[in-house]
Parts: structure tokens; sequence; C-alpha cells
């Protein structure tokens, strides 16, 4: 079975077909250390992180629903970065998601500062 040519294209303009096997492990635990970052920088902000961080995901919390959900249309609105709304055991929360190649410490860094800023 073939990959659709759309998604061999995606493929080949990351360089994802170049990574082979170690190096799409690296990638995965670069996206994780990098959620974990974020959810410390969210934490010494002195915002809520819900989760146990063990993979790419982060769930931030900000005060009651209604405030996690004017941050995360704010945080969109911003443009800095992207993260969406989610519920989690019946609250609201901030779904950050740590999965581009490119992403890098200084983008992270810049994310949790944007995101510090329109909280408060």
């Amino acid at each position: 079975m073939h990959a659709r040519p759309g998604v061999h294209a995606a493929a080949m303009a990351t360089g994802l077909r170049e990574l082979g096997r170690d190096g799409v492990a690296e990638l995965v635990d670069r996206c994780c250390a990098l959620a974990r970052r974020f959810a410390d920088g969210l934490t010494a902000a002195g915002f809520e992180v819900a989760n146990e961080v063990v993979l790419n995901q982060v769930l931030a919390g900000f005060g009651d629903d209604a405030r996690t959900d004017e941050v995360v249309a704010a945080v969109q609105a911003d443009g800095t970065c992207w993260a969406g709304g989610t519920t989690w055991r019946g609250r609201r929360y901030m779904r950050i998601s740590v999965s581009n190649a490119t992403t890098t410490e200084a983008d992270v860094e810049g994310s949790v500062a944007a995101i510090a800023r329109l909280a408060t």
C-alpha cells in the first residue's frame, strides 16, 4: 500500500522520510521535553498545570472555566502560538500540544511569556 501523493509530499517537505526510526524517536523525545519545559514555565508563572506531562500535551488552567476560555481566545487572537480549549475531568483547560519538528526552546519561552502576559 502506498501513501497518498499529498502525504508523501508533506513527509518529504518536512524531512520526515529521512529521519528513520532513530530520528523519529529523537523527534518524539524532543517534543516531550519541550512540553515539559512549557509546563514548567507556566507553573513558574503561577498557573495550574492539570496533567502529568509525560508526552507532548500540557493542560493549563487559569482559574475558573470562563476565565480559561477567555485566555484561550486571547492567545488565539494574539497569534504568538496556537492552543485550543478542552474539557478534561469536567473542567475547561487550555490544551497545548508540542508536535512540530521546528519548535525550539525559544518558541516555548516566547509562548509562555505571551500566555502569561495575556492571562494576567
